[in-house]
Order: C-alpha cells, then sequence, then structure tokens
C-alpha cells in the first residue's frame, strides 16, 4: 500500500484533505492516525483568522457548501501549540497548507514553518474561492501564480505541492505552470465556486452569499480534471473531489492520481479517511493488485 509522493513515503495513498480535519490532533480519539497516509492541516496564514461570519456551511444534494473562510490560529500557535503532539504519529505525514493574502505573507508562513520540526510538506493554498484575497485570486490568474510558485519554491525547505482551483479555464494549463515554476506535485480539485438561495426568504443561505461546493456532486468533474492533469505533466497529483467509497479512491488513482485526499466525506463521518484506507486495501487484496501504485495511469482505452 505504500506510495511515493515527492519525495514522501506515505504507507498508503489516503490523506485527509485540508479544512475537514482540522489540525489532525483533535482526530487522534476518533481514528487511528498511523493507519492514514497523513493529512492535510488547516489553511495557516501569517496571522490568526476569524473567517466568515455565519451561517458558513449550508447541505445540498449530494454535497455541502462552505463559506468558512480560512479560520484559523496563525502560524505562531500552529507551531508551538498544534503542530508538537502530532509528533507521536511518525508514520503520518503532516502537510501544512499555507495560505496569504500577498506573495510576502505566503513567504512570511513558509519560512516561519521552516524552522519548526515535524513537517513532511507544504500544499500552496492558490483556490480557495472563500475569502477577499490571495486563494483564487492567485489560482486563476496564469502570471499571479507563476509568480508565487516561484517564490514559494525558492523559500521551501520541504516539498512544494500546489492545490489549483477549478474555477478557471484549462487546469492542466495551470498544472503545467505550477510544475515549471518547480512545485513538486500538484493537488485538485478545491471546491467549486456556487451558491444557494432560500426561497421563502428570498436570501442566500451562506452569509459570504457564495461558497465552495464539495462533495459526490462534484466528484465526475474533478475525476475529468485530475484526468486531464495528470497527462499534461509528469509531477505527481493529488486526486480530490467527492471521494467516498474504495471504488471512488480507485478511479482516481486509474485517472493519473498518486494518491488521494478525503474531504467532505468527514463530516459526515469522522472515521471516513481511515475507513478508506483499510477499504482500499482489501479492494486491491479481492482484485489480485500487489501494489496499489500500479493503478496510477492505468485507465484503458475505451472498447471500438
Amino acid at each position: 500500500m505504500k506510495v511515493s509522493l515527492a519525495g514522501l513515503e506515505l504507507t498508503n495513498p489516503v490523506i485527509a484533505a485540508s479544512g475537514t480535519f482540522g489540525y489532525g490532533i483533535e482526530f487522534e480519539e476518533i481514528l487511528s492516525l498511523e493507519r492514514i497516509g497523513g493529512f492535510v492541516t488547516k489553511g495557516i496564514s501569517l496571522e490568526p483568522m476569524a473567517g466568515n461570519s455565519a451561517p458558513r456551511i449550508v447541505q445540498t444534494a449530494a454535497g455541502m457548501l462552505n463559506a468558512i473562510g480560512l479560520q484559523n490560529v496563525g502560524v505562531e500557535e500552529f507551531i508551538s501549540r498544534k503542530l508538537p503532539p502530532l509528533r507521536r504519529y511518525p508514520t503520518c505525514q503532516v502537510i501544512v497548507n499555507v495560505f496569504g493574502a500577498t506573495v510576502n505573507e505566503y513567504i512570511a508562513v513558509i519560512e516561519r514553518l521552516n524552522q519548526a520540526e515535524g513537517i513532511a510538506a507544504y500544499e500552496l493554498n492558490v483556490s480557495c474561492p472563500n475569502v477577499h484575497a490571495g486563494g483564487m485570486a492567485f489560482g486563476s490568474d496564469p502570471g499571479e501564480l507563476e509568480c508565487l510558485v516561484h517564490s514559494a519554491k525558492s523559500a521551501a525547505a520541504r516539498p512544494l505541492i500546489v492545490k489549483l482551483s477549478p474555477n478557471v479555464t484549462s487546469i492542466a494549463q495551470m498544472a503545467k505552470i505550477a510544475a515549471g515554476e518547480g512545485a513538486d506535485a500538484v493537488s485538485l480539485t478545491n471546491t467549486f465556486l456556487a451558491m444557494s438561495i432560500d426561497a421563502e426568504t428570498h436570501r442566500p443561505r451562506l452569509a459570504n452569499v457564495t461558497g465552495g461546493l464539495s462533495g459526490p456532486a462534484i466528484k465526475p468533474i474533478a475525476l475529468r480534471m485530475v484526468y486531464e492533469t495528470a497527462r499534461a505533466v509528469t509531477i505527481p497529483v493529488l486526486g480530490m473531489g467527492g471521494i467516498v467509497t474504495p471504488e471512488d479512491a480507485v478511479e482516481f488513482l486509474l485517472a493519473g492520481a498518486t494518491a488521494v485526499q478525503v474531504g467532505t466525506a468527514s463530516f459526515a463521518d469522522p472515521r471516513a479517511v481511515e475507513r478508506l484506507a483499510r477499504g482500499l486495501e482489501a479492494w486491491c487484496r479481492g482484485h489480485g493488485v500487489e501494489r496499489v501504485s500500479s493503478l496510477t495511469g492505468a485507465l484503458q482505452a475505451p472498447r471500438d
């Protein structure tokens, strides 16, 4: 079940996605952190952020909308309070999601994290649709993305994963830009910009008006984007978007993903990441797959 990702060795290819797993340590009494490949923290900014006003989460058909707004404790408190307990789980790779409103803020967070122990890699958040500065503003502009990834890679002392926005014309082209500026891997997709309206009150259901759509509803689109991206770049791809079952994870691997991230499923089942890791192993055993890594990019051409 081991896979290699951007120089990291994962015990299995199932990772908890950013924004759905807190800072990781909150889940230590809920599931076995040693039994998942790793997790990505909430987005960490230079200073603490309170996030958006409530309501911030709305259920939708086959998914959910969120407009949390990257609420987090800030890099200093993360390093001093959240990170140290995670060292009890050395086999669980800790990937820190990094966010800033400006390039300089991104770099300042990375430089501070470089001094901390127990971090495996950084995930550069250029795709959050729920903030008014940074986030998707970088991920949807080729020039801005190029500048940010170049600067972040120059500053990073650890592997750099770039989390791409699906809210673009060509996600494969954005992946090429990230790879060209030195990204060690890309992760996709983040949530799709969407909204929900209450017909009775005539008001948007989210205080932020719009939010990010995630869950099974986006899986077919996310799967297509992973497939296109994996064919466009040579660096590893982490696939995500509506993964609920082991078969979902297999589909993303076949499309070209080296590993997968599980997000919205954790809201319905806090043990979803561990359950899927076990389920994927059972699926491989039942289908005679000796190495899970052999599934990556193994999609066969359609029959005539």
